[in-house]
């Protein structure tokens, strides 16, 4: 069973949506949860209806198993004064160099810092040991991470860095956070929707998470609509259908006719190729779970109706 759980997806597949629901189905379990955001969106904050994060973990949620949610959004600068700090006792010169903007420049002007920065505090979470020592301070953390098109680039930076400082602290600690991120504890999860981008970026991202060695878990496809059962309308004459829209009672029969028939065909498109992308997605040889369309949109209630559906499954 994986503790750390990283959630990607093409923008606008819901992957925010999906990793906080994940993260109330593990504490609907009885897990003490931490969601981790790394993008500055508080998309959490909006979704639980609650202030916006700062840089410390705050409880949000109970599940009625009797675990929490906890939720905290990391600041890169702030993160880069708590390495500064662990590594180089800097304390008050640190908090100098803030002042004088030489944090935010650093952060700003090296975008692979900031990553390892981020995935240098999520790992951390997942290390991290209880009060006085025992057990884990979590037992699962869920990161609404990047989008797909760069999940692995920013999962493994740490690789690069170790190779580049091959001594000291800056090394040791790039390897711990890759010792977390390709072991059995990590499993990188991908939302998709049933449309061909989504889809084929999704095994795009599949094949460069193996390609560096990094743990690919489910994939989850998001806003699925319930198939409407009734037979391909191809082929079928428009004076067929007005003749039994007429037996029906219903004014207007043949100016009716041609309008259902254009949206039953339009349909029948549709529903084979969500049934070739679903073809696909299986080919990936990963388990596929799907959520529904909320119709009220991702609201708390939606949210939790989301996580209902994700607690029966094996995470």
């Amino acid at each position: 069973m994986s503790r750390l759980h990283v959630v990607s997806g093409k923008g606008g597949t819901g992957k925010t949506t999906v990793a906080a629901a994940l993260a109330l189905a593990l504490a609907e379990q009885g897990r003490r949860t931490l969601l981790v955001e790394v993008e500055g969106r508080q998309g959490i904050a909006q979704l639980f209806e609650t202030e916006a994060l700062p840089y410390e973990e705050r409880r949000i949620a109970i599940g009625p198993g009797g675990g929490e949610v906890w939720a905290l959004a990391i600041d890169a600068e702030l993160a880069l004064l708590d390495y500064l700090q662990m590594f180089y006792k800097l304390g008050t010169a640190g908090r100098a160099l803030r002042r004088l903007g030489a944090v935010d420049f650093a952060t700003t002007v090296a975008p692979g810092l900031r990553d390892v920065l981020l995935t240098g505090k999520v790992c951390e979470a997942v290390r991290r040991r209880g009060p006085g020592g025992e057990g884990r301070a979590y037992d699962a953390v869920v990161m609404d991470a990047p989008p797909t098109g760069r999940i692995a680039r920013f999962l493994a930076v740490n690789d690069e860095v170790a190779g580049l400082a091959r001594v000291g602290p800056v090394h040791h600690q790039a390897q711990a956070v890759m010792r977390v991120l390709k072991s059995a504890e990590t499993a990188v999860h991908l939302v998709t929707l049933l449309e061909e981008m989504p889809v084929q970026e999704t095994a795009d991202g599949v094949a460069e998470l193996r390609a560096a060695g990094l743990p690919v878990g489910a994939v989850v496809v998001n806003m699925t609509r319930p198939p409407l059962e009734f037979p391909d309308p191809s082929g079928v004459p428009a004076t067929e259908v007005a003749a039994a829209l007429r037996r029906a009672g219903l004014p207007n029969s043949r100016r009716l006719a041609g309008p259902l028939l254009a949206q039953g065909r339009a349909h029948a498109r549709r529903a084979a190729l969500e049934e070739r992308l679903r073809a696909g997605l299986g080919a990936l040889e990963r388990p596929v779970h799907e959520l529904p369309l909320l119709p009220d949109g991702a609201d708390l209630a939606g949210l939790y109706r989301l996580a209902r559906r994700l607690r029966e499954l094996d995470w």
